[in-house]
């Protein structure tokens, strides 16, 4: 459950700052020992929205199953449940959750920044360099968990991002990783831009989740995430300059165009599912019209998103 608890700021140099989750350490809670108990901050199906929120159980508690060295004395855990045989994924997220549908797979089920309501939303203004979290999952071979952050301008984004929230996306930090095998483990995630061609989003909410499987419904019942010490990390040689390692755009009017690229620079531009769609040296593409669609550019060894409404 979040509370009017905000983005910590600390200083980490004469020349910057990071911003913090509050509560990254699952160690402050609200409703303890009731269904609605929920670590501050954080939202679980219990604080949930839409048509069958009534539905909604408790599948997030306070653990001091905590790992080794740790800091705190708790951690939170996600677990996921089963009835009738359809699997409901232990979910906790920044945003909120929307229960709109029986059917797991229904856009309707989503969670989402409520921008307007601080307790459903994160604030925040810089782009972090990465995510790091603890974890310890456990499910059956072949399955993952699922940790997705996106950094978005002032509008109710969805995870997942639907064609209304892909605009406001400024930056995404995503990681499906395996069970543990009984151990904790540290994962780290990169933010990655994302640009949104004739608009320039700004870094304003963070909507954080983490689920326990990749998939909406997979899993089984009782798969477990128990998780503590989620981190954003910034580099110093990051902060402030995330639209300078953007090199690559796209203007309806007058198409592909790059910044500070070699004429001779070798490009591949993909279709999101992997198609190669152009290939050639940035002279030669430059200029090129590409239809509406999300694009994977890559060159000089790097890759990056480009979206065409």
């Amino acid at each position: 459950m979040k509370l009017s608890i905000t983005l910590s700021t600390l200083f980490v140099s004469y020349f910057s700052f990071s911003q913090q989750i509050a509560n990254g350490n699952m160690e402050s809670w609200d409703n303890l020992g009731q269904n609605t108990e929920e670590p501050s901050n954080w939202n679980g199906f219990m604080s949930s929205s839409g048509g069958l929120l009534s539905f909604g159980s408790q599948q997030v508690i306070q653990s001091t199953a905590i790992r080794p060295n740790a800091t705190g004395m708790y951690c939170a855990r996600i677990w996921s449940k089963s009835t009738l045989g359809v699997v409901a994924n232990g979910t906790l997220t920044l945003g909120r959750i929307n229960m709109g549908s029986i059917t797991v797979t229904d856009p309707s089920n989503h969670n989402y920044s409520k921008t307007a309501d601080p307790l459903f939303s994160e604030a925040i203004s810089t782009v972090p360099d990465s995510v790091v979290f603890w974890a310890k999952f456990t499910a059956g071979t072949g399955q993952q968990a699922r940790m997705h952050a996106i950094i978005h301008d002032s509008a109710d984004v969805h995870d997942p991002i639907d064609a209304a929230s892909q605009p406001f996306v400024v930056a995404r930090a995503e990681l499906n990783y395996s069970p543990t095998g009984g151990n904790w483990a540290r994962f780290s995630a990169p933010f990655n831009a994302e640009v949104q061609v004739g608009l320039m989003p700004i870094a304003r909410y963070i909507l954080l989740t983490f689920a326990t499987n990749k998939n909406p419904g997979g899993g089984a019942a009782n798969d477990e995430v128990l998780l503590d010490d989620v981190e954003l990390i910034y580099n110093a040689s990051s902060i402030g300059e995330l639209q300078s390692t953007i090199q690559l755009y796209y203007s309806s009017v007058h198409g592909l165009m790059s910044k500070d690229l070699s004429l001779d620079t070798d490009l591949s531009i993909y279709s999101i599912s992997g198609q190669l769609v152009k290939k050639g040296t940035i002279g030669q593409l430059t200029g090129k019209s590409l239809p509406s669609g999300q694009y994977l550019l890559h060159f000089q060894g790097k890759s990056q998103k480009i979206f065409i409404p």
